[in-house]
């Protein structure tokens, strides 16, 4: 029986931007005027969607999911970072970190996945046009979105189950 390092890690330091005290409402400013420009711009163009019945396409289909997977991505970490600029905890648990990271996989990889089907779309709609209806059917896009999310969902298990397996000898 060989012996290692048994001992476990409750949490992380996060050590953050090198920001001086001074500075740092400057910063915090900035990131949440960018962090609520994406939410409030990608909440706008999923609400125009659903609201004006001339968008009800695919294309627009595929849009509205990949600005909610915007907001969703961009509230993986921001929330967190601009509550750390403010207090003097700057700790993250060993779970909050996996489940972070997790979600972080998930949003980054649907992300990738819905660019890719988007792409499909466009090339059905440039190269096969007398087909396009017949081809990008409701069902068909439902599949893709759904297959983005089951991909993503696999993949981001797999990568925190071997983030998980990591041994970690201190909270650093």
């Amino acid at each position: 029986m060989r012996r290692e390092n048994q001992s476990s890690v409750s949490g992380f330091l996060l050590l953050g931007l090198p920001i001086r005290p001074e500075q740092q409402g400057v910063f915090f400013a900035l990131f949440l005027g960018m962090y609520l420009t994406t939410v409030l711009g990608n909440l706008l163009i999923i609400l125009l969607i659903r609201l004006d019945s001339r968008l009800h396409t695919p294309m627009y289909f595929f849009l509205s999911h990949l600005a909610f997977t915007d907001v969703s991505f961009s509230s993986v970490t921001v929330p967190k970072m601009l509550r750390d600029m403010h207090s003097k905890d700057k700790f993250i648990p060993y779970a909050g970190c996996i489940l972070q990271m997790y979600f972080f996989i998930v949003f980054g990889c649907l992300d990738c996945l819905l660019l890719a089907v988007m792409a499909y779309d466009r090339y059905v709609a440039i190269c096969h046009p007398l087909h396009y209806t017949a081809i990008m059917r409701e069902g068909l896009c439902v599949l893709l979105v759904a297959g983005s999310w089951l991909v993503s969902c696999g993949s981001a298990l797999l990568g925190t189950f071997l983030l998980a397996q990591v041994s970690f000898c201190a909270e650093n």
